[in-house]
């Protein structure tokens, strides 16, 4: 029988498997969502399927760059403690996913967790995933990756191992692109100039200022005024460019690229866990639980 969309969706957020071991399975079992389960327990994937509904909010931000300096990968691999996201056979895995990624064209995590995990492996990326999770009992779940191709030259900086920046820049020398790395990983801005700020956020942002200064009792007549003051240093905070920089903030970066003849093409930037609601655990909540059951 033909296997749905829907079905796989429904199979894959049951148990956390892979898209095409859920399709594979289910295809086995004639679309029999519960049997299919059943298989996947029998088949050794029991643990990570119990592990799945897991919240996975701490893991490693791994980078590896090409040796000509014109491309980088970046990957955001999850785990549930810090403690897993220090043995070195998570680490291992994360360091050869980004390494994928880097070798390779995928453009999403579904394709990219079919992919071989090493060069003439067999093992998938999400085998072997499911296989770890088994061996360190925490789920674990390949977030996202970036991959960047540069024209001009790749900069990367890894604060610890839970924030990553990954720079395109034109012109400058080592020096600067480290040192722009270094900042966004600092300052977290939004995007690169007042240009790239989305039209909808910049107007919603005016939104909430015209409320602020009439909220405050301001007369009408300096309102726009008052706006455009504060949307100017909004501007200010959320773009590289508008930035102090951390190394001499009596310059902003856009004014230290000017005076290097170089510019930031794109950068992007990945902490661990930034995003996901980590679950907030009730200990004596969890015994009773245990206890009642």
């Amino acid at each position: 029988m033909a296997i749905t969309a829907s079905q796989v969706k429904e199979l894959r957020e049951r148990t956390g498997a892979g898209m095409m071991e859920c399709k594979k399975m289910l295809q086995e079992t004639d679309g029999d969502i519960e049997a299919a389960i059943e298989m996947m327990r029998k088949s050794g994937q029991a643990k990570a399927a119990k592990k799945a509904g897991r919240i996975a909010a701490d893991g490693l931000v791994v980078i590896t760059a090409s040796e000509d300096g014109k491309s980088a990968a970046m990957a955001e691999i999850n785990c549930e403690t810090d403690f897993v996201a220090k043995d070195e056979s998570f680490s291992s895995f994360a360091g050869a996913v980004a390494a994928r990624v880097l070798n390779s064209d995928v453009e999403d995590v579904d394709a990219l967790v079919q992919q071989p995990l090493h060069d003439g492996d067999e093992a998938t990326i999400e085998t072997t995933r499911e296989n770890l999770i088994s061996k360190i009992g925490e789920n674990i779940s390949v977030r996202r990756f970036v991959r960047v191709n540069s024209s001009g030259s790749i900069y990367t900086y890894r604060h610890g191992v839970r924030i990553g920046v990954v720079v395109d820049m034109e012109g400058g020398d080592t020096e600067l692109g480290r040192g722009i790395a270094m900042h966004i990983a600092a300052s977290n801005p939004v995007c690169v100039s007042e240009a790239d700020v989305p039209a909808d956020t910049l107007a919603k942002e005016r939104e909430i200022f015209r409320a602020q200064a009439l909220e405050s009792g301001k007369p009408e007549n300096i309102v726009d005024k008052i706006i455009e003051g504060r949307v100017r240093k909004y501007l200010q905070e959320v773009t590289l460019n508008g930035q102090p920089y951390v190394i001499d903030p009596d310059a902003t970066v856009g004014k230290l690229l000017e005076k290097a003849g170089a510019t930031v093409i794109s950068f992007t930037r990945f902490e661990v866990g930034e995003g996901i609601e980590k679950k907030q655990e009730d200990f004596a909540a969890e015994v009773m639980a245990q206890i009642s059951g």
